[in-house]
């Protein structure tokens, strides 16, 4: 699957566009995440379990939105966008999505 951030694939032809395709993940925070962000909000310094945790859920967001344009029949994706809106207190959604398309 190509996956690109831009309206086309260079050196491609679209040949066949399928729509728009997503993929999401909505994670909550961990109380010891929790405990140590508060901690490091004291002292300064990248909270690396919440850098982490969003790291996955963009991981797994791209992977449903494959998955999805595969089923569609797709070979590629293009203008891949990513989004992140809070959907509760302490969880928040990682949306991914794009156009599902084949190229040759």
């Amino acid at each position: 699957m190509i996956l690109t951030n831009v309206e086309s694939v260079p050196g491609k032809r679209i040949v066949e566009h399928y729509g728009l395709v997503h993929g999401s993940s909505i994670r909550a925070k961990h109380v010891g995440r929790d405990i140590m962000a508060g901690l490091k909000n004291i002292v300064g310094g990248e909270l690396k379990g919440y850098t982490e945790l969003l790291a996955e859920s963009r991981r797994q967001s791209i992977e449903r939105l494959v998955a999805q344009a595969e089923e569609l029949g797709a070979n590629a994706i293009i203008n891949i966008r990513l989004s992140t809106s809070s959907v509760a207190q302490g969880a928040a959604e990682i949306l991914a999505y794009g156009t599902a398309v084949k190229v040759e």
